[in-house]
């Protein structure tokens, strides 16, 4: 197989990887708190120890950087345990449009003409999740709470991605990889009181929650960074979408979880949005040849 061949089966084996959170998140017989601390805390060994990069570049700037990816992290088990996976998968999504609102400010990158209509369309999408009134479920006790917390994992992960990209910018601010895992380590540390004590649970919770870790987190984020060399940007994240839109499908299969109509139509409408963005900048910016 040819490099670009496999660099695909990598990002459809990561998206597959990242996809899976929502009904797993769910699966586990543990607290939201100890899903989100355990989880990033087995994510953080597994990355140091699968990545020889994250062993180098930390910094104190990277650290910082892994406080709002630690908060994301957090933010997303909270909201997938109040709210269904399709909400706070779809409401996550919603990070382009705060990362476009923060740009100028944080990366000195300012807002074009262009993005005021990509603005506009999430702006309209996200509004849908709010119309009606969302009935409790077994799966989503408090859908409007859970909403809320995955619109502020969206903006932590917004910021967290503007960090990165400030981090890998420049020299000797540290590296991203560090604050990806930093930023595991900082989650557990900080959800670790509320996760304690852990109690007693069956080996298949501790599977889980492992998986999360070392699979849903770890090895995805692997997968992505050696792929993404050798992919255009285009294609990498049109293949990556594949995660939002079986998010939902793996928690009606496990849980039978059936996210609201409007639900649906608002996060067909922000990745719509997000798809036709990346395809615009990929043909204004592709070199004439």
């Amino acid at each position: 197989m040819s490099p670009r061949a496999v660099a695909r089966l990598q990002l459809l084996g990561a998206a597959l990887l990242f996809s899976t959170g929502g009904a797993a998140i769910k699966a586990a017989g543990f607290t939201a708190w100890q899903v989100a601390s355990f989880r990033s805390g087995i994510a953080g060994v597994a990355l140091w120890c699968m990545v020889p990069a994250a062993r180098r570049g930390w910094s104190g700037r990277a650290a910082l950087v892994g406080v709002a990816y630690a908060a994301c992290l957090v933010l997303f088990v909270l909201a997938n345990r109040l709210t269904t996976a399709a909400n706070t998968i779809y409401l996550q999504s919603t990070a382009p449009l705060y990362l476009l609102l923060l740009a100028p400010w944080l990366l000195h990158e300012p807002v074009r003409r262009q993005d005021i209509g990509f603005m506009l369309a999430v702006g309209s999408g996200l509004a849908l999740f709010f119309v009606g009134v969302q009935q409790p479920a077994a799966t989503a006790p408090d859908p409007a709470r859970g909403n809320l917390l995955a619109l502020a994992s969206g903006f932590f992960w917004a910021l967290a991605i503007a960090g990165l990209r400030w981090l890998g910018a420049g020299k000797n601010r540290g590296s991203p990889i560090a604050a990806v895992v930093s930023g595991n380590v900082t989650a557990f540390v900080l959800t670790l009181p509320m996760a304690l004590p852990a109690g007693q649970h069956a080996l298949a919770d501790w599977a889980i929650v492992s998986y999360l870790g070392i699979f849903q987190i770890a090895l995805a984020y692997v997968l992505v960074t050696t792929a993404i060399q050798r992919i255009p940007a285009l294609e990498a994240s049109v293949i990556l979408l594949l995660e939002p839109a079986l998010n939902p499908f793996w928690a009606w299969v496990v849980q039978h979880e059936t996210p609201g109509a409007w639900a649906l139509l608002g996060g067909t409408i922000i990745l719509g949005a997000t798809t036709f963005k990346s395809w615009n900048e990929s043909r204004v910016t592709a070199p004439v040849t």
